[in-house]
C-alpha cells in the first residue's frame, strides 16, 4: 500500500541558539512560540516540527475509475488520488475492517482534512490511534503530531515524542526532525543539545529543507556540536537551494557579508528576489538596498524605493531607506508606489510562490 502523508509542511522559524547565530529573518511561525524581528534583528525562535508534504502517493495511473482494477486497499488509494473522497473513504473502511493498518490512516487523514466530510479532528486521532496500534509508521507520526498540538486530543509533549521516536527507528525523517526539535527544547524529553543534533543532522541529509536550515543554526551556535562555520555555510546553502524561504533570505545575507560559500556568491541577487517574493520582509527590504547601491544590479533607485515600501507594509523599520525615499521626485514616488500596488495585487490573486 502507498504511503500519503497526511499534513502539509508548514515554514520552520530559524533555530537561532546564541547571539552569535546566523542573520535573523522575518519569518517566525514556531510551533513552540514566536514573535515578529525586524530585518536582521537576533531571534530565539525555535523550530516548527516538520509534518510530511501532502503529494500524492507515487506511481499512481492516472485512469478513469472503470479502468482502474485496482482491489483493497489499493482501490481506496486510487479514488482518493482521483478526487472522490467519499468513494476513498467507503473503500478504506472496508479495507479497515479486513485489518489493513494503512487504511486505517487513509480514513484518518480524510476526517482530519476534511476532505469530502466535515473536519473532525477526535474521529481523526481515533483512526491514527488504531493506526499506530497495527503498526502503521505515517500513522503513528500523524498521531504524533495531533499529541503535540492538542489537536482532537488533550496536548501531550511526552506521549508524542514517545510517537515520533517510534516513528524515527525506521528511519521516518520528520518524525527525526520533531523529535530534534523536543530534545532541543527539553519539551516532551529531556534536554539534550547531543541528541538533538544526531536527530536533525538525519533528517537533514535525507533533505528535509527545515532541518538543514535549523542544522546550519547549531553548527553556527555550536550546539550540540563543536562550532563550524563552513558547515553552517553549507547546509544553509543546501536549505536555499531547495527554495526554503527563510533560508534563502539568510544565506543572502551570509554572501553579502562575505561568509558564505564563494562559490555562491553569484546567487546573491536570485536567493533576495526569491525570498521576497515569497514574502519575507526582511529580504524585501535588502533588496531595496541591493538596487539603491546597484549591489549585483544596476542601481535603480524607483526599484529600490518599490521594494522599501513594500517592506515597510510588512512591518521594517528604516529610516534610513524611509529618507532615500523622501528626497525622490513626485513622479519616482508615483511610480515606485504603483509598482509596489501591482506587486501587492499580483501576490493577492497568485499567493505567495
Amino acid at each position: 500500500m502507498r504511503i500519503i502523508a497526511p499534513i502539509v509542511m508548514a515554514a520552520a522559524g530559524f533555530a537561532v541558539l546564541s547571539a552569535a547565530a546566523l542573520p535573523a529573518h522575518a519569518e517566525s511561525s514556531s510551533w513552540f512560540w514566536g514573535s515578529e524581528k525586524k530585518a536582521d534583528e537576533k531571534t530565539t525562535t525555535l523550530p516548527k516540527p516538520a509534518t510530511e508534504p501532502k503529494p500524492s502517493a507515487p506511481n499512481v495511473r492516472k485512469a478513469s475509475p472503470s479502468l482502474v482494477p485496482a482491489t483493497g486497499d489499493d482501490a481506496a488509494y486510487t479514488a482518493f488520488d482521483q478526487g472522490q473522497y467519499l468513494t476513498a473513504l467507503q473503500l478504506a473502511q472496508e479495507a479497515a475492517a479486513r485489518g489493513e493498518p494503512q487504511a486505517h490512516t487513509l480514513i484518518a487523514r480524510i476526517y482530519a482534512e476534511g476532505l469530502g466530510v466535515p473536519k473532525d479532528d477526535k474521529a481523526a486521532v481515533n483512526w491514527y490511534t488504531r493506526a499506530s496500534e497495527k503498526g502503521d509508521i505515517p500513522g503513528t507520526f500523524a498521531l504524533g503530531l495531533m499529541l503535540a498540538e492538542g489537536r482532537g486530543v488533550g496536548k501531550n509533549r511526552e506521549a508524542a515524542a514517545q510517537l515520533f521516536e517510534k516513528a524515527a527507528l525506521t528511519g521516518h525523517a520528520e518524525a527525526n526532525y520533531n523529535l530534534g526539535v523536543l530534545f532541543l527544547k527539553g519539551d516532551g524529553k529531556p534536554e539534550n543539545p547531543i541528541r538533538a543534533f544526531q536527530h536533525i543532522r538525519y533528517a537533514a541529509e535525507k533533505g528535509i529543507p527545515q532541518a538543514q536550515y535549523d542544522l546550519a543554526a547549531m553548527y553556527q551556535a555550536g550546539s550540540g556540536v563543536d562550532p563550524n562555520a563552513e558547515e553552517a555555510a553549507r547546509w544553509l546553502s543546501r536549505a536555499a537551494e531547495k527554495g526554503f524561504a527563510a533560508a534563502e533570505y539568510d544565506y543572502a545575507v551570509l554572501l553579502l557579508k562575505g561568509f558564505g560559500l564563494t562559490k555562491d556568491e553569484p546567487k546573491i541577487m536570485a536567493l533576495l528576489t526569491s525570498a521576497a517574493v515569497k514574502g519575507i520582509a526582511g529580504a524585501q527590504n535588502r533588496l531595496a538596498y541591493v538596487h539603491m547601491d546597484g549591489v549585483g544590479t544596476d542601481k535603480n533607485i524607483v526599484e529600490a524605493a518599490k521594494w522599501r515600501i513594500i517592506a515597510a507594509k510588512g512591518g521594517v523599520e528604516d529610516k534610513t531607506l524611509d529618507a532615500m525615499i523622501a528626497k525622490l521626485s513626485k513622479a519616482d514616488r508615483a511610480k515606485a508606489e504603483t509598482a509596489a500596488s501591482e506587486w501587492a495585487d499580483k501576490i493577492q490573486v497568485q499567493g505567495l510562490e
